[in-house]
């Protein structure tokens, strides 16, 4: 493979059965350049009976294992095999599925090692080839638990090196789901006012920021028999984290503010499709929250990057009742500009762009000099 840095980690084995086969398998230290090109053909060199037959057979190996570096050497398959039988072969999907297996027990074997200078191995090559793995998640359901064991991820708690493991071991008694937000990037998950409620109470929260990320979580719904929760989506439940005076303080709080929200309804209703009282903020005045099966902003805007285009949905708007900006609504000249000043803003704290950013400064400005 030309590699010139001594493996990752490697494994060599003899397999006898119902098919012969010999294979050296490595992961090489760095990722190679052309990672991300799913189009490029795997690193698996195939011999016959000790014959060489071609280079990168990527039927040997998922796509999602394609950073896999190594020789397999069959004593079953013909040695004028072509790629087109490859993809038909019995033995080659015996071969493909056996490998699989290994270099996964070559991960759980790093990742579970409680030995310094393994940890920062595993920690190495998940900053190279973590992201990627992500995509077996979709992709290789018979092995998507495991895969799901292999996951690391950042946290309210630590910036890397999360497993879903350490996040259960963790859970607050009485927490029921496993909670995470997807953003554009890690100081933006941080940052979010979707997670002020989660810090009050020191509830973790995993920080998902790979574009993959998204797409891994529409094939993986639960962990360990916890279901996987947006912060962002639907309305915020902690169950048994929340104790009946806040529920009836949420309760009251909603009725007072109801011909402010009616208004607030009417004002956006081209913007939101829904405006509430929210639990879930402490100290921002509101935030933009998707309904539950709607597709969140963070998804809107990658397929929208992507070139793709995104199906057409509004967020709800969800405000801090207790928050002096929100009570300075009521009675106010300028309710219609403060109402999508508060939309505007929540939609920037999320990660956002403003479709037109010049009436949001005109408002702004108004607002100075009034």
């Amino acid at each position: 493979s030309y590699d010139t840095e001594a493996p990752l980690a490697y494994t060599h084995n003899r397999v006898e059965g119902r098919s012969e086969y010999t294979q050296l398998l490595y992961i090489p230290a760095k990722a190679p350049f052309d990672l991300w090109n799913r189009d490029k053909r795997g690193g698996v060199k195939l011999y016959v009976k000790r014959v060489f037959i071609m280079d990168d057979a990527e039927a040997l190996m998922p796509v999602y294992l394609r950073f896999v570096k190594g020789v397999i050497d069959s004593a079953d398959l013909p040695l004028n095999v072509s790629r087109e039988l490859l993809q038909e072969s019995r033995d080659v999907k015996a071969i493909r599925e056996g490998s699989t297996k290994r270099v996964l027990s070559m991960l759980e074997g790093l990742a579970d090692n409680e030995d310094a200078a393994e940890k920062a191995r595993y920690a190495a090559f998940w900053k190279d080839f973590g992201a990627v793995l992500k995509e077996g998640i979709g992709e290789d359901h018979a092995n998507q638990e495991r895969l799901a064991k292999l996951l690391r991820f950042a946290s309210t708690q630590a910036d890397e090196g999360v497993s879903f493991v350490d996040y259960v071991a963790r859970m607050k008694e009485g927490q029921e789901a496993i909670y995470y937000i997807t953003a554009d990037s890690l100081a933006g998950a941080k940052s979010s006012p979707q997670l002020e409620i989660f810090r009050k109470k020191g509830i973790e929260v995993l920080l998902l920021v790979d574009r993959v990320d998204e797409w891994m979580l529409s094939n993986l719904y639960e962990f360990d028999g916890k279901p996987l929760q947006s912060v962002a989506k639907g309305a915020v439940d902690l169950g048994k984290l929340t104790d009946e005076a806040e529920k009836q303080q949420a309760e009251e709080a909603a009725t007072a503010f109801k011909p402010v929200l009616d208004r607030l309804k009417e004002t956006l209703k081209d913007r939101a499709k829904d405006v509430r009282v929210t639990t879930r903020l402490v100290d921002s005045p509101a935030c933009l929250v998707a309904e539950e099966g709607d597709m969140s902003g963070h998804l809107a805007r990658l397929l929208k990057q992507s070139g793709q285009v995104a199906p057409k949905g509004q967020p709800i708007l969800e405000v801090n009742a207790e928050h002096s900006l929100v009570k300075r609504l009521e009675g106010s000249a300028h309710f219609d500009d403060l109402a999508h000043i508060l939309f505007d803003q929540a939609l920037l704290a999320e990660g956002g762009q403003l479709e037109d950013p010049a009436a949001y400064v005109k408002r702004v400005n108004a607002l100075l000099v009034a």
